[in-house]
């Protein structure tokens, strides 16, 4: 055992019995390793590990459900000890109508991460303040990620328990404060300043300061992972790439990396370094998307157009390497489903010089304009621990001063031989965190010209006839081939029978996923560990005595996207 995990397990046995404790050690992904708890004493064994090893971030929480079992579903999970740069994950096993004690006094994040376990598999957390459905709307009955609930059976809201929603919110928020003069006011789910299909309620003062606020999520909800259950592994991909649409590639290398981790394969040095050039072009657009519709929501439309034009300039990119722009499916689990073209790098090195020429342009015409600064500088302030009780992680971490970036911390592909830097802020206010945006842009270019530089030749797929479907011409050409083609069609990729949380440094933050296989052609259980998740938790914190004006420009700079956000 790890010297550092044997410490934990010796101090953990100080304060719970031994046989409250089982430590799983894994030889394959030493990284991760698992201790399973008995659920009564959670609570103590997660304030240990985050007072006294490091372990400050609850990065993800979910269930699975083993209908056979007697404890019929397992609490997972994962943590986070930066400075040591160690994972942690942790299981607990729950009757269907037993009680798990809540962990939201360690962690604040755990408030909607419990919520969502809730919601999704019907599981008890004792203590919880305010355990409501947070994905389905309050009318859905039964617990969609269930074994035994069937994928195609949809409940739609209408009428009038739809018009009750919104008088029963304004009840709740507002009966704490029956005698003082105080206005509530929504907005959304269909309003242009949220950037999404989310709701906003506010509780706010004569001066149009915030005093409480609660969000809505989940109008986009399609249930994402139950989706997984019933696809293969290749399948899934272009589900991914309705995550955060505004960076498709990313979710798609995020989770092919994870499934060649669960089988033990690394893709040829030729489809990592592609896998990184589309990466870093996916962070640039997505971040001119965040800077572009921020300004446009404060009044500034030019560099609006600006930023988007650059964006475009990466599509046709995208397009001219698979036809597609926006959804793109570019990977494939063992390499890529396309080599570039000819002419493509030269192309992409083109695109590439024009955004830093615009990228400086917007910077001038934006970064020291007098209305800008005033807007933002000093609004939409998170502390950094408060960023880190919520699991902030990407831009919005690094604007409160945190340094912590996966691409240099645990490192993946060639991240380890680029010199690039990581940008952080000192006040984690709403300027902040366009800063950290704008030059991240900048050393994205700079990894993306290391690239272009260093591009190796060879295979851009691992050369094993059960992971990678064969050519064309041998598909055609001879049965061997077209029996290849019909069995990894039909049965798909097969990891072995395992389990995985693999990560990567999406344009949000940190994108996971979590995989459970049983040894088929599809995933018994996946969780998608989204970003956008744990930032909008902290978002009334972030708000909480702004002004309602402030709170708007607040929410376009920490880069809500609808799709990952309610999967």
């Amino acid at each position: 055992m790890d010297a550092f995990y044997a410490t934990i397990i010796d101090d953990l046995k100080k304060i719970v019995p031994a046989e409250f404790l089982q430590f799983e050690e894994r030889t394959q992904f030493t990284s991760e390793q698992t201790l399973i708890v008995d659920k009564e004493k959670i609570i103590e064994v997660m304030s240990c590990l985050h007072d006294n090893h490091g372990f400050h971030f609850l990065m993800d929480l979910c269930g699975v459900d083993w209908p056979e079992r007697a404890q019929r579903f397992d609490v997972v999970y994962h943590l986070l000890c930066p400075k040591l740069k160690k994972r942690l994950r942790i299981k607990c096993s729950v009757g269907e109508k037993e009680f798990i004690p809540s962990i939201h006094s360690v962690w604040k994040v755990a408030n909607w991460l419990e919520r969502e376990a809730w919601d999704m598999y019907g599981i008890q957390f004792a203590g919880h303040p305010d355990m409501r459905r947070i994905l389905t709307h309050h009318e859905f009955v039964g617990h969609p990620m269930r074994k035994d609930y069937p994928a195609d059976q949809n409940q739609a809201m209408r009428g009038e328990a739809l018009e009750n929603t919104f008088d029963r919110d304004r009840q709740r928020l507002m009966s704490k404060y029956d005698h003082e003069d105080l206005m509530w006011i929504n907005i959304g789910p269909a309003h242009p300043a949220t950037h999404g299909t989310l709701r906003f309620m506010s509780v706010i003062d004569g001066g149009e300061r915030i005093r409480e606020m609660d969000v809505e999520i989940g109008y986009l909800h399609r249930c994402f992972e139950k989706m997984c259950e019933t696809h293969n592994y290749n399948q899934i991909i272009p589900y991914t790439d309705r995550l955060n649409y505004c960076s498709s590639p990313m979710n798609n290398s995020a989770f092919c990396e994870t499934i060649e981790k669960l089988i033990g394969i690394k893709v040829p040095p030729r489809a990592q370094m592609m896998r990184m050039i589309i990466d870093e072009l996916s962070r640039i657009m997505d971040h001119f998307v965040c800077i572009g519709t921020n300004l446009v929501d404060l009044g500034a439309i030019t560099a609006f157009f600006y930023l988007f034009e650059e964006r475009e300039d990466i599509y046709t990119l995208f397009e001219s390497l698979c036809g597609a722009r926006l959804t793109v499916s570019l990977m494939r689990i063992g390499g890529m489903g396309f080599d570039v073209p000819e002419g493509w790098l030269e192309n992409c090195s083109t695109v590439v010089d024009k955004i830093e020429k615009r990228h400086q342009e917007v910077e001038n015409l934006v970064t020291t304009n007098r209305i800008f600064v005033q807007r933002t500088k000093g609004s939409g302030i998170l502390p950094k621990d408060l960023a880190v009780q919520h699991g902030y992680t990407g831009p919005c971490l690094r604007a409160t001063g945190f340094e912590y970036d996966i691409r240099k911390e645990e490192p993946y592909w060639f991240y380890d031989q680029v010199d690039f830097d990581v940008p952080v802020g000192t006040h984690g206010d709403t300027y902040d965190r366009y800063l950290v945006r704008m030059e991240e842009v900048r050393q994205s270019i700079k990894i993306i010209r290391w690239c272009l530089k260093n591009m190796p030749g060879g295979p851009i797929n691992v050369p094993d006839k059960n992971i990678v479907l064969p050519s064309k011409k041998d598909v055609y050409g001879n049965i061997e081939g077209l029996m290849n083609h019909f069995m990894l069609i039909i049965k798909g990729v097969q990891p072995p029978v395992g389990e995985i949380y693999h990560r990567s440094e999406a344009a949000n933050g940190e994108l996971g996923f979590y995989v459970i296989s049983d040894g088929t052609g599809n995933p018994y259980r996946v969780k998608c560990r989204a970003p956008s998740f744990s930032i909008l938790s902290g978002f009334p914190a972030m708000v909480h005595g702004n002004f309602l004006a402030d709170a708007v420009a607040a929410l376009g700079s920490i880069n809500i996207i609808a799709g990952e956000l309610d999967r």
